[in-house]
């Protein structure tokens, strides 16, 4: 049986994306997602989870790297 338009509609009605929520990270106090680990000091429910620091510095390690072929 065909579905109309309106019955397509009603049923795709709650299909729609929520708004990500966003917490405070006690650490830093910048915003991240709930349950993630925060990527402006790398701290994850209180306790350093990612040296961001020794990320960063090989990263820039590779650039030069990249840049000197």
């Amino acid at each position: 049986m065909r579905a109309t338009r309106s019955h397509r509609n009603n049923r795709r009605s709650h299909h729609a994306l929520d708004a990500v929520r966003l917490s405070k990270c006690a650490g830093c106090g910048a915003m991240h997602q709930a349950h993630m680990v925060c990527m402006s000091c790398g701290s994850y429910n209180g306790r350093k989870v990612i040296d961001l620091a020794a990320k960063v510095a090989k990263k820039v390690k590779a650039r030069k790297a990249a840049a000197a072929k």
